[in-house]
Parts: C-alpha cells; structure tokens; sequence
C-alpha cells in the first residue's frame, strides 16, 4: 500500500514525481516503468521509445513554450495560469544544464512571414522555442533520476497490466507479474507507445471518451539553406494549411535545423522522426508534414487505423521508406540509382528507396503535396525534385478522456496525463500535466 503510483517515466510521470518529492515529500510514490532507467536505455529497436525519459530521451529537445500548439491543456484552465506552467517547466530544464536562450521572433520578423505564409495560403503559428539537442537531453533527464533517487521507488522493465478501481475510487496498478500495488492516488502517464494500453483502460473503467485523430504523414529532408531564412531567426516555423481538394487540416511538425532523420519503432511497427544536436550538424534540415486523420461513425479506432497504414509502408520497404519528391510527382518509385543522383544526401543511411503512393492513401498524399507547394513560396527549394521524403511518420495518441481541470478522470484519485492521454502533443506541455496532477495530489494529502 502506497500512497501514489504513477504510471510511465516519460516527461509527464518525472515531472509529477518532481513536484511530488518537492511539494509532498512525506508521501510514498511508486514509479511503473515498462523500459529500461536511463543508462540502459538504447537508442536502437523499441528500447528508444520506452524507459526513463519516454520518447523525449533521444528526441531533439524541442520546448515550444506556446500555449496554441502542444496539447489541449488550455481547454482545461486559463491560458494565463498555462502560460505559467510553460515558465516554470521550461526554467526546471534549464536549472540542469547550461543551455542556449530562446528563440523569440521580434514583432517585425513574426508580420513578415506570416504576411509570406497569407500569400501562400497557410497560417504561420509564431512561438518561443528552446532547443535542448539530443545530447543534453540525456544529460538532463539523468540528473534528474539522480533527483529522485532515494525518494520515488522505481520498478523498471515491468509493464502495468491493468488499473484497478474499487467502486468509484482508484485502488491500484496491477503489474504484469500479477502484483497488487494498492494505492490512494494513481498517476497514467503512459506516453505515446501506451496510447493503446490507455484507451483499453479507458474502456475497462468505463471513462467517457473522445476520439482523437490520428496524425500520418512523411519526414520531409532537404538542404538547410532553403529553410535557412526561417530557422536561423525562429529555429523552428510552424505552419498550418487547409487542403483545396479535401480541406484537411495540414501542418508542420518537429522542425530540426541542421539535424538528422531517425527510424523509431513502436512495438512491431517502424516509423520515422527526426532530431538534431546542440554540438553538431548535418547539412541538411528536416520536419514532418502531418495530415490529422479525424474519423466520424461507425468508426472509431484512429489508432488502428494508423498502426494498419504503417504496416503497410513497412511491408513494402523492409522497414523506412524515402522517395525523391521528383519522382513521386512523376509517378514512378525512387531506385537506388536514383536516389545516388539526388542533390540532398539522406541522413538515414537505412531507408529503402522506394515509392510512397503505394502505402499512403491517396488522401494524404494529395494533403501533402499541395503543402509542400505552399511550402515552396515561403522558402524556395522545398518543392523541388531533390526533396526527400520519408514514410511513415506517425503520432499516435489515446482516446481523450474526461477530466476536470485537476487532469483528474471520472474515477476519484485516478489522473490522466501527457501525451499517451489524449491530451498532449509534445515535451513541455507533457512535463506541464505531470506537475498540474502532481499539485492536486499534494494539495489533497497536505
């Protein structure tokens, strides 16, 4: 019997713990870890994703302190008491390593690509942004287990099998081992690889729901001279576009500046991501072109739906697939030999050459190459032949729950946080749910 356990040690469940340890440091807490902790971690196969620090460990370090992009926590409290919390997350990961300041657009620079991105048909979402690299992430996330040590038990390498509720109140985790922990207040912070394991507890419980799109879509690598204009002054550019043929929602995501494209893999499935370094550069800058796939009735499994798609790219291309924009646009799959000809050299020396219209649906695809048409006259060169795309890219999030303003659900002293949830879509605002849920449990054992 404890008093707190939280599940998953991604961004959302070490920050609860932090603030935990800080705010209720006479409570006894239990951390359930499907990963490795931090030194074992590996950057290869699943061991990527899961473990201490989540899908952020070996991520670019991206904190995008904006309260109109990251995650629906907005919906739930003020945007002054969010903007708040961003602060305060963005100072604690500052606190432990010496790190480059902010990128912030003056008035000027933000008018003038947004009146370019008007002319092109997009919006231009203009926000601060600190970029950890990859390298200080690790460095980071480290001192922070050192933190904790000695203050939050760590069960690592142990998946949670199910939630268990007594009536209308939270009872425990059960381990995979058939383990009862009995506790007062559970924490779910199961990440993006738990979005799955989340929605099937939903379910069990019987939480009320939402169903949230899915997002697909392709890595996209190219020169970083032709975004040079925009990441030199913003580091990273967001923009949003609505199709001509189909009026979906496009957008940007995860812009790395100099950086390099990665393979990431979620359970049986490969997909694709990108980061960059805070020491080091590559030629070349990528991002991905995300297109939020929304499902009406009947239907109702966005993650299924994604996961199949995947499985698809990853049938055809042996894993990671990249094609050059040009030959896309012509119609015929990317060869080696065509691929030895292209002028931007890939930096996922593994990727397949290959042809992604066989794998993405027509949809999607279509979303995407009026984007990167858009793309074009706000940083020339993006649509050109040479372009590399990489398929698939996905991000696949849980079924949103109910909660009220505390992240807490409908069942009592069960809270839902970060992006396994449903209710965020990146690190700081991740980090942000842990600390929200964190305060309300303090608040309650004081």
């Amino acid at each position: 019997m404890v008093d707190v356990v939280i599940v998953g040690a991604g961004p959302a469940g070490i920050f609860a713990a932090l603030e935990l340890a800080v705010k209720a440091p006479g409570l006894s807490i239990v951390m359930v870890e499907q990963g490795s902790d931090i030194t074992s971690r590996s950057r290869s196969g699943e061991g990527m994703l899961i473990g201490w620090g989540g899908a952020g460990a070996y991520s670019d370090g991206k904190l995008t302190i904006s309260t109109d992009v990251g995650g629906q926590i907005g919906g739930l409290i003020p945007e002054s008491e969010l903007a708040g919390l961003l602060d305060y997350v963005d100072g604690v990961y500052s606190s432990h390593t010496p790190l480059k300041g902010v990128y912030n657009l003056s008035a000027d620079d933000a008018q003038g690509i947004s009146a370019k991105a008007r002319l092109a048909g997009l919006v231009y979402v203009p926000t601060r942004i600190r970029h950890l690299g990859t390298e200080n992430c690790y460095t980071i996330l480290k001192e922070m287990r050192d933190e904790l040590s000695g203050k939050v038990e760590m069960i690592f390498n142990t998946r949670a099998s199910e939630l268990v509720k007594d009536g209308d109140r939270i009872s425990g985790v059960r381990l995979e081992d058939g383990r009862l922990i009995e506790a007062r207040s559970v924490i779910a912070a199961p990440g993006r690889v738990g979005a799955r394991w989340m929605a099937d507890q939903a379910k069990a419980l019987g939480l009320e729901t939402w169903t949230n799109p899915v997002d697909l879509g392709v890595r996209v690598e190219l020169p970083a001279v032709v975004m040079e204009d925009l990441t030199r002054i913003a580091y990273e550019t967001k923009f949003i576009y609505f199709s001509k043929t189909f009026d979906d929602r496009v957008r940007t995501f995860c812009m790395n500046p100099y950086g390099e494209v990665v393979r990431e893999t979620i359970g049986d499935i490969v997909t694709v991501n990108g980061h960059s370094w805070a020491n080091k550069k590559t030629e070349n800058t990528n991002f991905a072109i995300l297109v939020s796939a929304n499902f009406t009735e009947p239907f109702d499994d966005a993650i299924g739906y994604g996961r199949y798609v995947a499985t698809l790219a990853n049938m055809l291309g042996k894993g990671v697939i990249v094609q050059r924009l040009g030959d896309l646009l012509a119609g015929r799959r990317t060869t080696l030999s065509r691929l030895e000809k292209c002028t931007t050299t890939p930096t996922l020396k593994e990727a397949i050459p290959g042809d992604l219209s066989y794998c993405i649906p027509y949809r999607i695809l279509t979303n995407i190459i009026e984007m990167l048409a858009g793309l074009d006259r706000v940083a020339p060169g993006v649509n050109s032949g040479h372009t590399l795309l990489y398929g698939l890219e996905v991000k696949f999030y849980s079924n949103r729950v109910r909660l009220d303003r505390n992240l807490q659900t409908q069942v009592e002293g069960l809270y839902a946080v970060g992006d396994g949830a449903g209710i965020t879509r990146g690190l700081i605002q991740a980090s942000c749910a842990g600390v929200i849920a964190a305060r309300a449990i303090a608040e309650r054992y004081a």
